[in-house]
């Protein structure tokens, strides 16, 4: 047991994704940021109180937020607002690769192709999702991540029933217009995926802490690219796990998200 005052060294699952998710902002720089779902939110927020302090996050509105907000619990200082983003400055940012996005997949392929529109045929679907949005421009336009907070065949499919953003093959057919695609990172809740190949095609790059190689390889409809050796996804520092409970999600919102 931990003493007063100490930090419990033992991450959570949710902890051990959200630090992964943080790791896909690496060397953005001042890009903008956006993010769907609890554990994107929270490491876009420790990647800006870490290591990528020039991300650019807003208040959801219209302004750029020097001051980083917690995703959970109170507020506890007035946020610093440090520009000024109207929706029609965000194209700006958008068509020019200035933007990194954080969107969830409902399916995704081996090629990066993700879906989030509707399950079944576009035309007669068996389940209406969120349409399309603006995935097909976000994938072209800048770097694109993607969040699966529960890994299974049903979402890493062999073909998506329908595209909402576009992968490496169907951007390789695009040329110049899709010259800003970068399909940076998947994050599971089993795992940490690239697309690092020759062809483009999806990598596991690191298992989470308790995970088998062979679980990730049953839970996902195609092959997947592997090394000989996959190592584990890297835990959380203790400085890290201070600031996700302490300061970005002090109410444990993350474990609804993704339960250890």
């Amino acid at each position: 047991m931990s003493g007063a005052g100490s930090i419990d060294q033992r991450a959570s699952r949710a902890e051990v994704c959200a630090a992964a998710m943080a790791d896909a902002f690496r060397g953005d720089g001042e890009i903008l940021v956006s993010c769907f779902g609890t554990i994107p939110a929270i490491a876009a927020r420790l990647a800006k109180l870490s290591f990528a302090p020039d991300l650019l996050l807003t208040d959801g509105i219209a302004h750029l937020l020097e001051t980083v907000q917690p995703v959970s619990g109170p507020v506890k200082t007035d946020p610093v607002i440090e520009g000024w983003l109207p929706f029609r400055s965000v194209f700006d940012l958008l068509w020019n690769g200035r933007r990194h996005v954080v969107m969830i997949a409902s399916q995704i392929d081996r090629f990066g192709n993700h879906n989030f529109a509707c399950i079944g045929p576009h035309a007669k679907p068996k389940a209406q999702l969120l349409g399309m949005r603006g995935a097909p421009g976000n994938t072209i336009n800048h770097t694109t991540s993607y969040w699966v907070p529960s890994h299974s065949a049903r979402v890493f499919v062999d073909k998506v029933d329908v595209v909402s953003g576009v992968g490496y093959d169907r951007a390789a057919k695009l040329g110049a217009a899709a010259k800003f695609h970068d399909v940076r990172r998947v994050v599971s809740n089993l795992g940490v995926f690239d697309f690092a190949t020759r062809d483009h095609t999806m990598r596991l790059v690191t298992v989470h802490p308790g995970v088998a190689v062979a679980d990730v390889v049953a839970a996902t409809a195609f092959p997947l690219e592997l090394g000989a050796d996959v190592p584990e996804t890297r835990t959380p520092s203790a400085e890290e796990l201070r600031v996700i409970r302490e300061v970005l999600d002090p109410a444990g919102t993350r474990d609804r998200e993704v339960p250890s």
